[in-house]
């Protein structure tokens, strides 16, 4: 029978461990690469509710953003700094909010960023786009929050075909990437943006359905972002699930496993 002393030793020895185990991936989460959920349809189709991601936190450098609830203010704006590409796929910080968000970067420092008539201009020039279709989902609930998909052959019954007009659009440098659209709206129409030193400007490929740049921070909107709110890059879907819980494994989407995105 084990004595007191071994047994002690042996609580002390298991608390050691989950230390350890926790300052690992702490540092793994800081340093490298920073797991990441799909709440929400915002950069449909490129992104579905409930794809899981690993977030590149080595991409564009280090801030105080890059801690767990931006706990490191030590870091002075940004070390080891890289400039983001246009057309990359960001998580950042909400600069009023903090919350974190995901969107598709637009607009670089000093460019002219607009919408008219649906149609993306990046300084005075419209952004290339052509017809790829329809992209369709089913109207039901979708991930844990059981929210349901905005429909441009709406309204859609429970369990009906939910479709939306779907455009590739090519930004200057080649990156292409699908958008979706839902109906016309206010974001279809902007003012120009011009994007100051040290921030840039995001949207959400749902273009109907984002909360992004085009809605300014007064309109509790995301505004331009500044740099040292970046928390990395998105490169690939590792897992996927359509339904409320990982574990109903039925609702497991296989073919969005280890998926590129563009």
């Amino acid at each position: 029978m084990a004595s007191k002393a071994e047994k002690d030793g042996g609580i002390v020895e298991t608390i050691k461990t989950i230390v350890y185990a926790l300052l690992i991936a702490g540092v793994f989460r800081t340093l490298f690469f920073q797991p990441f959920w799909i709440p929400s349809g915002s950069m449909k189709d490129t992104l579905l509710i409930g794809d899981f991601l690993f977030v590149n936190k080595m991409a564009y450098g280090y801030s105080q953003h890059s801690c767990p609830f931006s706990m490191c203010p030590f870091i002075p704006g940004r070390i080891l700094a890289s400039e983001p590409e246009r057309g990359d796929i960001v998580v950042f910080r909400h600069p009023v909010t903090g919350a974190d968000f995901i969107k598709r970067l637009i607009g670089l420092p000093g460019d002219k960023v607009q919408m008219r008539d649906g149609q993306l201009y990046l300084n005075g020039e419209p952004v290339p786009r052509e017809d790829a279709g329809v992209f369709e989902e089913v109207f039901e609930p979708q991930g844990p929050v059981g929210n349901r998909p905005q429909c441009e052959n709406g309204p859609v019954g429970i369990g009906g075909l939910c479709t939306k007009t779907r455009y590739t659009e090519t930004l200057p440098g080649g990156k292409s990437y699908d958008t979706l659209n839902i109906r016309d709206s206010a974001l279809d129409n902007t003012p120009v943006y011009t994007v100051p030193e040290g921030h840039y400007f995001f949207m959400g490929d749902n273009r109907d359905n984002s909360n992004d740049s085009r809605v300014p921070q007064s309109a509790r909107g995301v505004g331009f972002v500044p740099f040292e709110n970046l928390i990395g890059r998105a490169d690939r879907v590792m897992f996927s699930s359509a339904g409320k819980s990982i574990f109903y494994f039925w609702t497991w989407r296989g073919d969005r496993f280890f998926k590129g995105l563009n």
